[in-house]
């Protein structure tokens, strides 16, 4: 983990990848998708296969923090000749690349958003709200200074005015808060343990069946320089 942290300081990065950033989230505790970073068309194929259909593919880079915006995003893909198709066209908008992101498609009406910032103040802090299109919209958060406890991130998950919809819901299972709570602890402890971490952005944690997954994650550094 911070194997990952020190190679992108060392390198004057401001972020890590998508990857890098899911790679350490996940060494925190945080359930993320299952992904591969692939750099040929025949690689990507091979992922998709080996995650299974459908699949995301993601343009995939440190400087690359607005995917979305720059058509870096294709959802939806269920077959080879989709990969091959998407895979060609990310690779061919002629932006610098790690590779490609190729993801587990997951699907759920429910999402969350986990948040890392560090207060003048008070130091690293976590946050845990309604995520999605909503995370900016409604503003349903709750915060707490890291570190925390279990008991502090189930008090923060039961803060929310949107918390009913951590229960069964529209035929589906409640959510296992306890995979809440270990995502809410681990992200705090990154705060306190990694001082080159300046925030955490983990949006959206999707719900499916009972299980919240970190669909998309970013790490922001903190003043970056070569030592």
């Amino acid at each position: 983990m911070k194997e990952i942290i020190h190679e992108a300081v060392q390198k004057n990065r401001k972020a890590l990848s998508e990857f890098d950033s899911k790679r350490v989230i996940a060494m925190a505790g945080v359930a993320v998708t299952r992904e591969m970073l692939v750099r040929t068309k025949d690689e990507a194929i091979g992922a998709a296969r080996e995650i299974g259909f459908p699949v995301v593919l993601k343009g995939c880079s440190a400087e690359l923090t607005h995917k979305t915006e720059y058509g870096m995003v294709k959802v939806g893909l269920h077959t080879q000749e989709e990969v091959a198709l998407a895979f060609g066209d990310l690779m061919s908008k002629g932006m610098e690349l790690d590779g490609i992101l190729v993801q587990e498609m997951v699907d759920g009406e429910r999402q969350f958003v986990i948040g890392l910032s560090r207060d003048p103040q008070f130091g690293p802090c976590v946050m845990f709200g309604l995520g999605g299109i909503f995370t900016e919209v409604l503003r349903d958060v709750s915060f707490r200074v890291a570190p925390i406890t279990e008991n502090d991130a189930l008090e923060m998950i039961d803060e929310i005015r949107t918390k009913d919809i951590l229960g069964a819901f529209r035929g589906s299972p409640a959510v296992d808060r306890n995979i809440l709570a270990k995502a809410l602890v681990g992200v705090g402890n990154l705060g306190v343990e990694i001082e080159e971490i300046a925030e955490i952005d983990i949006n959206p944690l999707i719900v499916t069946d009972d299980r919240p997954i970190a669909v998309d994650a970013l790490v922001i550094l903190r003043n970056p320089s070569v030592s």
